[in-house]
Parts: structure tokens; C-alpha cells; sequence
């Protein structure tokens, strides 16, 4: 009896210690582009000019449980530059900055996740392109949580929110143009802080595999109203 209550234990020990594979399921979810916002700033002048770009796409696949299956893949229309100022943000888009006409996208791809000093906090290593030149960045992400959302009764889903940030040299880039102060001094700084507020979905399943996949459910409709700007 003894040797079978021993035999007992150790099956459920094994099953305990399988809990964590089978539960490291990573999920795709879809940047969420009406609540989140891809942000930078610099100085300019004596003081930081806040700035975001409006038009972006990008998916993260994300496991908080096994960080190593974890990436991102986003991609930014540069042309939607936006910094409450119609004859500065024409200014980035031309040729001394973002030159959109020629390189009309950015790109960030994760080439591998770092644990961090715990569970909310982690880095994300990857290349950041920009006039077409790449170089490696690394962010630093703290995880806020998920967890299913709705609106009006309409499930919409699991969310997952991130909050990210990292500083660029712009030069590194190619994006030179500065101009001179009379008292001394240029009118911008070659860093660039990058912040990042987002929040990713995906959609709940069908509940049942007998709906057409053609006709999409009340809350995967809303969810796709909500990513449009």
C-alpha cells in the first residue's frame, strides 16, 4: 500500500511539472492602433517636442510564461508623423528627415525577448529600420496584463498591454539636418526617445465550429471596427 501511495504521489509530481509546458501556448495578437500610440520624443530648442506616428500595423506573439517564443513584428507609414505642427510634420516627411516619398515605411522586428527582474518587466532585442538603414535596438517593456474585454455585451476578445521604451541616435540613420543657434547650440538633439503604449488583441474562438468562417461574430466585428482610425 505504501509503495502504491509513493507510485501515486509521483505521478501527480509529474503531472504538476508538466503544467508549465502545457500551458506555454503562445497567442498572436494584433496591435490595437485605437488604444495604443507609437511615440517619440527630442529636444528641440531648450525644451522636448512630443511626437507619434498614426498609421502602423504590427503583431506580437506573446507568452508570458516562455518569453524565448515570444516576438514582434511592426511596420509604420512614416508619412503619418503627426506633432500639432502642419509645417514641421511636412518638414519631417521631406527629404531631411523621413524623405517618405523614398522610404515610405519603418520597421521593427524582434530577434529575441530577455527575462527581466520579474514577470512584468522584460527586454525585447531587435532591428530597427529606418530610411532603410538597420540597426539593433533594445526595448525595455513592462508587461501590464491581459485579460478578456467587451463593450456593450459584445465579447471582444483577450487584451495585452505593453509599455515600452528605448532612445535612438537619429544620425545613425541618416537623418542629419540641424540648425544653429545664434546664442549657441543647435536647435535639435541627436537622441530620440522612443515610447511605446500598447495594447494588442485577439479574438475570442467561434463557440461553435458549425458557424460559416464567412460570417464573423458580433464581437469579431467590433473588434475590427475598433483597430480602424
Amino acid at each position: 500500500m505504501r509503495l502504491l501511495n509513493l507510485s501515486a504521489a509521483g505521478a501527480t509530481l509529474a503531472l504538476l511539472a508538466l503544467v508549465p509546458a502545457i500551458r506555454a501556448e503562445p497567442r498572436t495578437y494584433a496591435i490595437d492602433r485605437a488604444h495604443s500610440e507609437v511615440g517619440f520624443n527630442i529636444r528641440h530648442f531648450f525644451n522636448k517636442t512630443h511626437g507619434r506616428f498614426e498609421d502602423y500595423k504590427g503583431t506580437i506573439v506573446f507568452d508570458p510564461q516562455s518569453l524565448k517564443t515570444s516576438s514582434v513584428q511592426v511596420t509604420i507609414r512614416d508619412s503619418s508623423i503627426y506633432t500639432a505642427n502642419a509645417k514641421r510634420d511636412d518638414h519631417l516627411r521631406g527629404q531631411d528627415f523621413f524623405w517618405v516619398e523614398k522610404y515610405p515605411t519603418l520597421t521593427f522586428a524582434s530577434t529575441k525577448v530577455i527575462a527581466g527582474k520579474d514577470a512584468e518587466h522584460f527586454k525585447v532585442a531587435g532591428n530597427l529600420t529606418i530610411r532603410d538603414v538597420t540597426k539593433p535596438v533594445v526595448l525595455d517593456v513592462e508587461y501590464l496584463g491581459m485579460g478578456p474585454i467587451g463593450v456593450n455585451g459584445n465579447d471582444l476578445g483577450t487584451q495585452a498591454g505593453f509599455w515600452a521604451t528605448t532612445k535612438v541616435n537619429r544620425k545613425d540613420y541618416g537623418i542629419m539636418w540641424n540648425r544653429n543657434l545664434d546664442q549657441g547650440g543647435v536647435m535639435l538633439g541627436d537622441d530620440v526617445e522612443i515610447v511605446l503604449s500598447i495594447a494588442a488583441v485577439t479574438p475570442k474562438p467561434p463557440a461553435s465550429s458549425a458557424q460559416p468562417a464567412s460570417a464573423p461574430s458580433r464581437g469579431q466585428a467590433s473588434l475590427a471596427d475598433t483597430t480602424k482610425k
